[in-house]
């Protein structure tokens, strides 16, 4: 007999082309006065934007997000935020900007409204990353989960296609860990499963034409279920992987994600069936893994780590690394397979 638990995590959830119009509807109904608004340097267009429209309700603009929140830029962020008093953080763009704003509301308690610009999920998760002394620390804690998500397809179109193809494997990686993960439960496997088909065949529509808003719309609608996901249950060897490769050697987030998880799955294929055969459903494919390869190859997203500048002298220090602190997996971590799966990843070998 299957058993579980599964507590449901609150969520407001806007969803549509235009949606951002709701937002000073949105802060209001969170009761804040004072919002600081937060972006990378690239997004700085959009989060002054952001302040526009909240007008009187605009403390300010911190544009200093940038990949795996460094240490000093959660101070600087917390700092900012107390001085101007504010009492909410308006996080515009992806992960990085969502993690930022995260590790303000660890520290006070701000709640956060997410606008999400690309597929990182980070926005629907209780799940925190701070990167201090060359590594990434991850936790979850309910105050860093975002009050109110705005998902506004349209902030999405300006999401270069390449990088969509990434966001949008990143988010697949959600799903995917999810279906094996030792706290799964029926209703995440059936918001994985889903969440992985929307993705699977929105990507390729966004590679034939980055403004298909229907395409976008499907892309954003699959990264909401894989991030919830994300949030639900607890995560495995590929997440490990990747903390590993993006908090010790600065690899890029999405890219990483996009290129570890074929080799990911194919470690776990034969001790977690039920979650290939889900995947495999899902893609269309021969196999979870190789669907997922392919995936990403067929829509010009990298599929080798030394595209990405990682050193083959790199390889032995991250197997090492990830053998620490370990989490569940289905298949237990051995050393000369791991080593294997990075040298397989740096290649970019077809599983």
């Amino acid at each position: 007999m299957m058993e579980f638990v599964y507590t449901a995590q609150p969520a407001r959830i806007v969803f549509g082309t235009g949606a951002l119009t709701q937002l000073p509807r949105e802060i209001e109904a969170l009761g804040a006065r004072r919002a600081l608004v937060l972006s990378t340097p690239e997004q700085r267009g959009s989060a002054e934007l952001v302040a526009q429209m909240l007008g009187d309700r605009a403390a300010g603009v911190f544009d200093r997000a940038v990949m795996h929140v460094p240490m000093e830029t959660a101070r600087q962020a917390r700092q900012l935020a107390s001085e101007l008093g504010a009492d909410c953080a308006v996080a515009v763009g992806g992960g990085s900007t969502t993690g930022l704003g995260k590790a303000i509301a660890l520290d006070s308690g701000l709640p956060i409204l997410a606008i999400p610009t690309t597929y990182a999920g980070s926005e629907v998760t209780p799940i925190y990353g701070i990167t201090e002394g060359g590594l990434k620390k991850t936790g979850r804690d309910m105050r860093v989960l975002p009050r109110t998500v705005i998902y506004d397809p349209a902030l999405t179109l300006s999401l270069p296609v390449g990088l969509s193809v990434t966001s949008g494997i990143n988010a697949i990686a959600h799903a995917a860990e999810g279906l094996y993960s030792v706290d799964g439960n029926p209703v995440m496997s059936l918001m994985a499963e889903e969440g992985i088909r929307a993705l699977g065949r929105a990507l390729p529509a966004i590679r034939r034409d980055g403004a298909d808003l229907d395409a976008r719309a499907d892309a954003l609608y699959g990264a909401w279920l894989c991030g919830t996901v994300l949030g639900h249950v607890g995560m495995a060897l590929h997440h490990k992987l990747c903390h590993t490769l993006g908090g010790t050697f600065n690899l890029p987030h999405a890219e990483t994600h996009t290129i570890v998880l074929p080799h990911a799955l194919a470690y776990n294929a034969t001790h977690a069936p039920e979650a290939m055969a889900r995947i495999t459903r899902a893609l269309n494919g021969a196999s979870a893994a190789q669907a997922v390869f392919d995936l990403a190859r067929d829509n010009g997203a990298p599929v080798a780590l030394k595209s990405l500048g990682l050193q083959a002298s790199d390889l032995d220090k991250a197997c090492e690394l990830a053998l620490q602190n370990q989490y569940p997996n289905p298949r237990p971590l051995e050393r000369e397979a791991i080593r294997q799966l990075l040298q397989n990843a740096f290649e970019g070998t077809r599983p």
